[in-house]
């Protein structure tokens, strides 16, 4: 029952020896890079809509103005 005592001390002492952000740092940089990446793309596919939006509309001003 020592050894085992000993042994939970021991590993309870030597986890706070890893010090650093290292997997926290990586996690948020991640979802930092996919999360900027959806942005992107959400916000040029707007744009693309609103372009699309803009021609159509000016064919129809175009096939009202022969009148």
């Amino acid at each position: 029952m020592t050894d085992t005592a000993a042994t939970a001390v021991t590993t309870l002492l030597a986890a706070p020896a890893q010090q650093g952000p290292g997997d926290t740092l990586r996690i948020v940089l991640l979802v930092s890079i996919v999360g900027a990446a959806l942005l992107a793309w959400f916000l040029l596919r707007g744009y693309r809509r609103d372009a699309d939006d803009a021609t159509d509309t000016s064919d129809a001003t175009d096939a009202s103005d022969t009148r």
